[in-house]
């Protein structure tokens, strides 16, 4: 047991030191806690006499747009395609064997020219024929008329080779007005955009064959939902583009339909074109018809414009320091919106960054 005592001793001195050991670190954290709440004093006081404060570390960097008057428009954007106003599908008017072709695809043809012809061997003979007994008719009538003349014979026998003799010439009228219907002829200038027929090829009337298009009067024809009738009138502004060209021209409408289809509660509109080697039927268009127009709008990017239970509302950058403005707005298209009330020229409103910020914040920008 004396032997133990050692031991016990050391130990009470190991734990008496490791008390005093924690009670110094107690000690110490309490003393850097003080200095720490004194140098948070010290700055605090610091700030308050500079004017700053460490919100000034948490300020919002943002893009600034001063509000300005200028001129907005909205547009009523259609699908619609090149059309020609002469598009012709030139058919024969006789039946029977081509028998020559006179054009060819690509070829500008004029009014009344003839494309094909159509075997007439058959009516020519019978023209010949006919001109045969026009021929003796026409002596008979002759030698009828001197001895009538003459006082020779009956007025009933003049009369009667008079009456064979017109008839034979309305028959030859009649047949070679005929003629003519074995002659395709166009009846459109414009270009050969089809062409079918074959030498040797059977054709009847009816029958396709030809397609003739005239490039010099070409439109473009759309349908407009029936929602926009009172927002559309001839004469409006169109801007028309032209996706497979590329392009887009300034344009009038020319034409409105009346009457609103009942299947696709929609109507018609044309716009004419201007001459363009370029423009084809069919061929894709855009119509933006003009609606509204104000000269002296005041706009605005719609992603900046924010919306609450309250209603639409803004950032304004006033000095450095974020204030919102409730708004009203208008009409909107293409990525901007009229604003109708809430805003003035010279306002400088927060464009970038404008979800990021609170009423108060201290803005950087």
């Amino acid at each position: 047991m004396k032997k133990n005592i050692p031991f016990i001793l050391v130990a009470m001195i190991v734990v008496a030191c490791g008390q005093k050991n924690n009670h110094g670190k107690q000690e110490e954290l309490l003393s850097l806690k003080k200095q720490h709440a004194e140098i948070t004093e010290k700055i605090a006081r610091l700030e308050a006499e500079l004017g700053t404060s460490n919100d000034e570390k948490k300020m919002s960097e943002v893009g600034v747009q001063a509000v300005q008057s200028s001129v907005f428009r909205s547009y009523i954007e259609i699908q619609g395609k090149v059309d020609a106003e002469q598009n012709v599908n030139v058919s024969p008017e006789a039946q029977g064997i081509i028998k020559s072709l006179y054009i060819q695809v690509g070829q500008h043809v004029q009014q009344g020219q003839v494309l094909a012809q159509i075997d007439d061997l058959i009516l020519k003979q019978n023209i010949a024929e006919l001109q045969t007994q026009i021929d003796l008719t026409n002596q008979l009538f002759q030698k009828q008329k001197n001895l009538w003349e003459q006082k020779i014979g009956t007025e009933v026998q003049f009369l009667n080779v008079k009456a064979q003799k017109e008839a034979l010439e309305r028959k030859m009228a009649t047949l070679k007005s005929q003629s003519s219907l074995y002659q395709i002829k166009a009846p459109i200038a414009g270009v050969v955009d089809v062409m079918d027929l074959k030498v040797g090829q059977a054709v009847a009337p009816g029958s396709p064959g030809i397609k003739i298009v005239n490039q010099n009067h070409l439109k473009v024809k759309a349908l407009v939902p029936d929602s926009y009738v009172a927002k559309i009138r001839v004469g409006n502004a169109v801007i028309v583009e032209f996706p497979d060209l590329h392009t887009q021209l300034n344009a009038q409408l020319n034409f409105m339909a009346n009457a609103i289809d009942p299947v696709t509660r929609s109507f018609g509109v044309e716009i004419k074109l201007p001459t363009n080697s370029n423009y084809r039927p069919n061929m894709l268009a855009v119509l933006k018809v003009l609606d509204y127009q104000n000269n002296k709008a005041i706009t605005l990017p719609i992603s900046c414009i924010q919306k609450s239970e309250s209603g639409d509302f803004v950032y304004l950058a006033v000095g450095k320091v974020a204030q919102k403005a409730v708004v009203k707005i208008g009409r909107t298209y293409a990525g901007k919106a009229e604003v109708i009330h809430g805003l003035k020229v010279g306002d400088k409103v927060i464009v970038v960054g404008a979800t990021d910020v609170n009423d108060g914040d201290l803005l950087k920008y």
